[in-house]
């Protein structure tokens, strides 16, 4: 048995337990959901701290900066002033608090990095049809980290980056697009999820492996295997989230479309 082989049950308990903490929460929603995405943030802007060189002073004063973002899309403050663009100008400006008081851009691009995904899942989930909606950006990013793991390993090929991450091929890029495309076609017959969102899965799916090759160039750039320890066979948040990262914005900008283009 070779040792990725070896390493598969512990990854894949991990991975089945990991899902049903995030579906537990995303069916309370509230105060519940909320906490977990405040959580995994935090925990990402530690990690993303470790891959960029800061201290742990400037790392903690990027989080508790990130902190009061992530306060204002908390439940009980959804009745006190609508969060979306408020939010999303309170992450504009600690991002700038810290590039003023650490001058480290790459720690405020951090607080956007891991505040923006909260912000849009929060929104999503904010929403009338928000499980189902939510339920679509999630297990379109689990769906496409399936197909391409099996894909990939079934199939091989030509790698997709060799330079950034070696283990990751075409043939996996397409099993990760198609296993997401066939859940969202799913989702549309089963739960009426709209065609625009239908139909953009597989763009998004590229972007959900984007977002991995991208967070595996930063792991490259610092010389490290994994973003963090916290996850058995998975490594960090950062490893398991980084496919979320540019896929939730994107979800939120789709789901919104019809504010801005009503029929």
């Amino acid at each position: 048995m070779t040792a990725g082989n070896s390493d598969l049950p512990k990854r894949a308990l991990a991975g089945v337990v990991m899902i049903g903490v995030a579906l537990g929460a995303l069916l309370l929603g509230g105060i519940a959901f909320w906490l977990l995405a405040v959580i995994g943030a935090l925990v990402m802007l530690s990690e993303w701290g470790g891959l960029h060189g800061a201290s742990a002073r400037e790392t903690r004063l990027a989080q508790f900066a990130l902190s009061v973002p992530l306060a204002t899309m908390a439940p009980a403050s959804l009745t006190i002033v609508p969060h979306d663009f408020f939010s999303l100008g309170l992450i504009g400006g600690a991002a700038f608090f810290i590039i003023i008081v650490t001058r480290r851009p790459q720690l405020a691009t951090g607080v956007i990095y891991c505040g923006l995904p909260v912000l849009a899942l929060v929104f999503i989930r904010h929403q009338r049809e928000g499980i189902v909606f939510t339920l679509w950006a999630l297990a379109l990013v689990w769906a496409c980290d399936i197909g391409a793991y099996f894909a990939g390993r079934a199939i091989g090929g030509p790698k997709l980056a060799p330079a950034i991450s070696p283990n990751k091929t075409w043939a996996g890029l397409i099993g990760g697009v198609v296993a997401a495309s066939a859940l969202a076609i799913f989702m549309h017959w089963q739960y009426g999820l709209p065609w625009r969102m239908t139909l953009a899965t597989p763009v998004l799916a590229v972007l959900a492996q984007g977002g991995d090759l991208y967070e595996s160039w930063l792991k490259r750039r610092a010389g490290v295997k994994d973003s963090g320890t916290l996850i058995p066979g998975h490594g960090g948040v950062m490893d398991r989230l980084d496919g979320l990262v540019p896929v939730a914005p994107v979800a939120a900008f789709l789901i919104a479309l019809p504010r801005f283009y009503p029929s």
